[in-house]
């Protein structure tokens, strides 16, 4: 399936109604979500959901993506997720860019991932978070939407029957302060987004899918000994 084009200036903004069963597919996903995130309870760290099951926009192809802020020891949350009888499908450390914080990425059944960094994100990493919408747990048992901005620079902001979405693409400031980011953010995605449609990909520095025996730090301390961009970033902090 081809992969949709961010939408341009001349795209105007418009409503977009639920079905029932959009509607019953948002609350299977978010459920799906509750549920690993209870898996995840016993290790004690925050944890964010964010995406389309935060706006509401959600499709066949949706994801569930969970996201825990801060830096934690890798085997507690995958022995986390096997005891609650979660099967790994495949794991990966990645490496967006120099700059970026290095993340590991826990990939379970039905389209749900659990992500968490492996060094410290710079404050303006967690507002890519919150670009795209994002709940705590609370918010999403209480059912809440949050406005935020999909893959084709549309910014998504939840109605009563669905949602109404409109373009990014020269609306930037605006976008910002509907979503409650800085306008550094917003630019950065756009240009992103922007080359991926140029380019048909957006450039990842590092991505090493793990072995059944590996872990995460094992796997993070054998690249910074011989990649020197990676050891500064683990430097850092």
């Amino acid at each position: 399936m081809p992969r949709e084009k961010t939408a341009r200036r001349d795209t105007g903004s418009h409503d977009v109604i639920y079905t029932a069963d959009r509607w019953f597919h948002l609350s299977t996903l978010r459920h799906r979500a509750l549920e690993i995130m209870d898996a995840l309870n016993p290790i004690g760290a925050e944890q964010l959901i964010h995406g389309s099951i935060c706006r509401g926009d959600v499709s066949e192809k949706s994801d569930i993506d969970i996201y825990l802020p801060s830096v934690i020891p890798s085997f507690s949350v995958e022995f986390a997720l096997t005891e609650a009888g979660y099967q790994i499908i495949h794991r990966e450390l990645v490496h967006a860019t120099p700059f970026h914080a290095i993340k590991a990425h826990i990939f379970l059944p039905d389209n749900a991932v659990v992500t968490f960094p492996l060094t410290n994100p710079a404050p303006i990493e967690l507002e890519f978070y919150q670009f795209g919408g994002c709940l705590d747990r609370i918010g999403l048992e209480n059912e809440h939407r949050v406005p935020g901005v999909d893959k084709r620079l549309l910014l998504i902001e939840p109605t009563e029957k669905g949602h109404i979405e409109s373009p990014v693409i020269g609306n930037e400031l605006v976008v910002a302060k509907k979503v409650g980011v800085s306008l550094k953010i917003v630019e950065e995605r756009v240009k992103i987004l922007m080359r991926r449609d140029e380019v048909g990909r957006t450039g990842v520095y590092l991505k090493r899918q793990l072995s059944p025996e590996e872990t995460f730090e094992a796997v993070l301390k054998h690249v910074t000994d011989r990649d020197p961009v990676v050891r500064r970033r683990v430097q850092k902090g």
